[in-house]
């Protein structure tokens, strides 16, 4: 009977989501107004067209202020676009990561586009905007069905270049065929770092899927489940939603298809841990407070987690 149930919400979810329109091509109607209203002292926003497997997408760029130290390839979940992960991408940005977001159709975690990208990025012909160089080190990035692409784009890139690819950090993402697969590729044995900032279960999310791969992995830590935010009344409150990672960007049909809207203090929280992580993966270090030496053991972590897991209400929770 709950598999029934969850069968058929999730069911409604879908629909939901798949009401956001899109053009022919898989391209999102609003992708071009993606970087409207922009403001930032760190980063740049531009919307491109770029030519891949030879067809046009349109691509959104965040490029830091100074030299870029990586590019994360960054992608939107299933029905949604790459101006939904502005605020996020902003934040991943002005940590001195380049971000790029591939306006497409991500039903299955688009894995054909995930390889074409993989393979235009190898090539060098995704490019960033005019006068700036493509970094060499690539991050894979994505949330939901896009954290699926993520893991399939950074699989095909450990093939082509694996030089090239630095790790991956997912957002809540959704588990489809081959993921474990992708993922164990992308960690090389634990060589490269794999981490997720994970919502807590729902339909959304298929109830954390893809906790099973992440866990599989030899990397001693893979990430955090945000949770709660507080007790009110003494109920715990403020729980953590599938579209956190939108935040601000998000809208009716990103709420009503997770069935929850974005909590403003865990977008926060979940922006600080994925652009801190981006940036150590960039440039090869571990700022101590955001990491754990073993999922298993709370004392092994540092003091940015263990602020959220040392509470009588833990807020967040390594994954494990």
């Amino acid at each position: 009977m709950k598999r029934f149930v969850a069968a058929v919400l999730g069911s409604m979810s879908v629909a939901l989501a798949g009401l956001v329109p899109l053009t022919s091509g898989g391209t999102a109607v609003a992708a071009d107004a993606s970087c409207a209203g922009y403001s930032s002292v760190g980063s740049t926003c531009t919307n491109a067209q770029r030519t891949i497997a030879g067809e046009s997408r349109s691509t959104d760029w965040y490029v830091p202020t100074g030299t870029a130290s990586a590019v994360m390839v960054f992608q939107n979940g299933f029905s949604r676009n790459c101006a939904h992960l502005r605020g996020t991408s902003k934040a991943i940005a002005e940590k001195g990561v380049m971000v790029v977001c591939v306006n497409g159709d991500m039903t299955a975690g688009a894995p054909e586009l995930a390889n074409r990208v993989a393979e235009a990025v190898a090539a060098g012909t995704l490019t960033p905007p005019a006068g700036r160089a493509m970094p060499t080190k690539v991050i894979a990035g994505g949330h939901s069905a896009g954290g699926h692409f993520a893991g399939r784009f950074g699989a095909r890139l450990s093939e082509l270049a694996p030089s090239r690819l630095q790790g991956a950090v997912l957002f809540d993402p959704v588990a489809q065929s081959g993921f474990t697969a992708d993922l164990e590729a992308i960690s090389d044995g634990g060589a490269r770092p794999v981490v997720s900032v994970a919502a807590r279960p729902s339909v959304s999310n298929l109830f954390n899927n893809s906790y099973g791969a992440l866990n599989g992995l030899a990397n001693g830590f893979v990430g955090i489940q945000l949770v709660w935010e507080k007790y009110t009344l003494g109920f715990p409150v403020g729980g953590s939603c599938h579209t956190d990672v939108e935040g601000e960007n998000t809208d009716f049909l990103g709420s009503a298809s997770g069935l929850c809207s974005p909590n403003a203090t865990q977008t926060s929280r979940l922006r600080d841990f994925g652009s801190t992580w981006a940036r150590d993966i960039a440039i090869g270090t571990r700022t101590a407070a955001y990491w754990c030496t073993d999922k298993n053991v709370v004392s092994t972590c540092g003091s940015k987690v263990k602020d959220l897991v040392d509470r009588s209400l833990p807020v967040a929770a390594p994954i494990r």
